[in-house]
């Protein structure tokens, strides 16, 4: 069945523009957000986190007054944790969110880490693997990848042990990063205990029948916070292949539009789309940030030149809404100081609000005590 809105939106072009502003609007970054931060985590549905400060950075671009102890204590009160989810990266999550999708994930992320070993992993039964690996963390304690790889490689003589621990950690058993890995400036390594043993309760099961309302509920909140956006970037940004039901199954709720490629694009009908001459501040952003990772089609937001910055861990610096510098941090016996590159020609405007931008990060990260920050000269 089709809705009138599907109707009247199907066939409407949205530009390169158009689809950046809404991207803007719906990643937080078109103004900051008035939303406590626990919020503002489930309404991007997580943060990439395998660089375990990038997260502050990401939410002080995007929620209004944010400080880093709302975060840290989040992740030590366990309403926010650390795991594997999509796209195999580690990701910090709601709690709620790590429950309900970390069972619906669990398909992929024993086939991308199957793949990536799969000569060290020879002869090795996974689900043997799986079960050694949830008794020898049954105790409760936290371990790290090398003292559960320890404990189970016996039984497995021939497999690489980097394989073995990859597989446990990252797919096989559903884990959670202990704090203080990912706490405000701690330095910690990687400590594991099962998510349910952490939380307190179970993860959510997969639906029965063939039905499957954690991949609706997946597809309702990539959109909210991603959309418009084709089927191929929302495989690209959770790595689950098997969507095409869900989307079939709550395509009567959305609207379709297309893009200038004739790429069908779907939202939901209410989200915000905003005027693409709606002005946009300049942000920066974290390395890896899912702004940009989250499509398959990155064109919105980053030129191809630049494409291979966002796999690449560079930070980046939005102006009028699209990648235009680098930045990096200072440090050394002296004070933050915040370096930024542009990718382009500056306007006077431009390196003004960058300027006044980056100053603000520095105090951020400086806990107020720096403000200093140094533009390199456009490119000719």
């Amino acid at each position: 069945m089709t809705t009138p809105t599907t109707r009247s939106a199907r066939g409407r072009v949205l530009g390169a523009r158009a689809l950046n502003r809404a991207t803007l609007a719906r990643q937080l970054l078109l103004d900051h957000a008035d939303l406590p931060v626990l919020d503002a985590v489930a309404h991007l549905c997580g943060l990439q986190a395998q660089e375990p400060q990038e997260p502050f950075v990401g939410l002080w671009s995007r929620v209004r007054g944010f400080g880093p102890a709302a975060l840290s204590d989040l992740l030590v009160g366990r309403s926010v944790v650390r795991v594997h989810l999509m796209r195999r990266t580690v990701h910090l999550v709601s709690a709620a969110d790590a429950l309900a999708w970390r069972a619906r994930h669990d398909g992929m992320l024993r086939q991308r880490v199957a793949a990536t070993y799969r000569a060290e992993l020879a002869g090795v039964d996974l689900d043997e693997l799986a079960a050694a690996g949830r008794a020898v963390l049954a105790d409760g304690e936290p371990r790290t990848s090398a003292e559960l790889t320890r404990a189970v490689a016996g039984r497995w003589p021939g497999a690489g042990r980097r394989a073995l621990g990859e597989m446990l950690v990252s797919a096989l058993v559903p884990v959670v990063q202990l704090p203080p890995r990912g706490v405000w400036r701690v330095k910690a390594g990687v400590r594991v205990v099962p998510l349910s043993s952490w939380l307190g309760r179970e993860i959510d099961p997969p639906a029965p029948g063939g039905s499957d309302p954690a991949g609706e509920a997946l597809v309702r909140r990539y959109l909210a916070a991603f959309g418009p956006a084709a089927t191929a970037d929302l495989r690209a940004w959770c790595g689950l292949a098997g969507l095409p039901a869900a989307v079939s199954a709550i395509r009567p709720e959305l609207v379709s539009f297309r893009d200038e490629r004739g790429r069908e694009l779907l939202d939901l009908p209410d989200a915000p789309r905003p005027d693409p001459d709606t002005p946009a501040p300049v942000r920066f952003l974290p390395a890896f940030d899912n702004a940009i990772l989250g499509y398959h089609d990155r064109g919105r937001i980053i030129d191809d030149a630049h494409r291979g910055l966002s796999v690449a861990g560079e930070r980046v610096v939005l102006v009028d809404g699209r990648v235009g510098a680098t930045w990096t941090v200072e440090t050394g016996t002296g004070p933050v100081i915040v370096r930024v590159v542009p990718l382009r020609r500056f306007t006077r405007a431009d390196r003004a609000a960058v300027a006044e931008q980056g100053a603000a990060l520095a105090s951020f990260l400086s806990g107020g005590e720096s403000h200093r920050v140094r533009i390199t000269a456009s490119p000719r």
